[in-house]
């Protein structure tokens, strides 16, 4: 289809001020909205979108091989809104931002971005979105610099606009003295913050933004806030992915919970949290907690690891039993499995200290071990 696949998107920003026209979809290809790649199919959402919402999403499905990534997922997200989209690992949520923001092509299913469907016209929907790139994603080798001119004159923009925009976003992100240094280079931290500034340099109707503040340190997580709130405060739109409950409850005015392809819940937090907070109102959604599995064998309480379990208390017998008597050790304490001579290690009696292998009952098979 000729569709760009970098959350660089392509063509012109709003703030270019040319009329270059767009890369139209072909009504035949895969990526039209007749079935997004579904042959035959006709995707007509049971409820119509929400042509007044930031992002709105009708019936989204996604399958790779035999797995459903998303199934029949529908949202609305309202323009001037921080909406959290939380889920466990694989519940969909890359998956969905990637066909909101044109970079996957749905099987099925309809998103519209500020009331035009994305895939009818995906690099004006690219050029209103601002995605926070992975680290994988960018040229490293630039400096952080280089980086936002990149960025910034991709999209159409003047290089002058770009590089004042460049200084501000340096100076914002506490970057500027490594502005002149690669970002192979940077820490962690710096990288995050230098992608969020990619990501902002064309000044977007809408910010998708995954994990923003992992490796973040805590002053630059704030300042990070502060920009965030303040383009809300303007009537922008900012999605975020998070892991972090506490976060997305302090933050976000919006969330979703999202697991298996599907929206469990959604709306402020307050209501989604109902109550509640909202990490424990989490878990009930989605389910999957259970208790802790217990190892016997992790003991951080003594150096003396397995061996060191009390002398009264049953242990593992050769048969998945357990062996009550306080003689015998653990088998671990004594190796797995068989010795060499063929006896289950639960089997041996304890050395009563001796020195006397024979005073334990036991004096072939200890004696040739200890002489292996």
């Amino acid at each position: 289809m000729g569709i760009s696949q970098s959350p660089w998107g392509v063509g012109n920003s709003r703030e270019s001020g040319t009329n270059e026209d767009p890369l139209q979809a072909d009504s035949s290809s895969p990526g039209h909205p007749g079935g997004y790649g579904a042959p035959g199919a006709v995707a007509v959402p049971a409820v119509p979108v929400d042509a007044a919402a930031a992002v709105s999403i009708r019936s989204l499905f996604k399958r790779f091989d035999r797995k459903v990534a998303v199934n029949g997922l529908s949202l609305d997200i309202p323009v001037g809104s921080f909406y959290g989209l939380v889920g466990p690992n694989g519940a969909g949520k890359t998956t969905t931002l990637n066909m909101v923001t044109g970079l996957l092509v749905p099987d099925s299913g309809t998103v519209s971005l500020l009331g035009g469907d994305v895939w009818q016209d995906v690099n004006l929907a690219k050029r209103r979105i601002g995605v926070m790139p992975q680290q994988d994603q960018i040229f490293d080798r630039l400096t952080g610099m280089q980086l936002l001119l990149y960025a910034g004159m991709l999209r159409g923009m003047p290089r002058a606009r770009v590089q004042e925009r460049a200084r501000d976003l340096l100076s914002a992100f506490d970057l500027m003295q490594a502005a002149n240094t690669m970002v192979v280079d940077y820490s962690a931290g710096m990288v995050k913050k230098i992608c969020l500034a990619t990501a902002m340099i064309h000044s977007p109707r809408l910010l998708v933004l995954d994990e923003p503040f992992e490796s973040v340190d805590p002053v630059s997580s704030a300042n990070l806030k502060d920009i965030l709130l303040e383009y809300v405060g303007t009537g922008g739109t900012v999605i975020v992915s998070s892991h972090v409950m506490a976060l997305v409850e302090r933050m976000c005015t919006h969330v979703a919970v999202i697991n298996e392809g599907q929206v469990r819940a959604a709306g402020t937090v307050a209501q989604v949290a109902d109550g509640e907070d909202l990490e424990d109102r989490f878990m009930q959604l989605v389910g999957g907690r259970h208790s802790a599995a217990h190892l016997r064998w992790l003991d951080g309480g003594s150096d003396g690891g397995p061996s060191a379990r009390r002398r009264d208390a049953p242990i593992d017998g050769p048969d998945g039993g357990t062996i009550d008597s306080p003689r015998f050790v653990d088998a671990t304490a004594r190796g797995t499995g068989s010795n060499a001579h063929g006896a289950a290690a639960a089997d041996i009696p304890e050395d009563d200290g001796s020195g006397d292998p024979a005073a334990s009952g036991n004096a072939g098979p200890v004696n040739s071990r200890r002489g292996a």
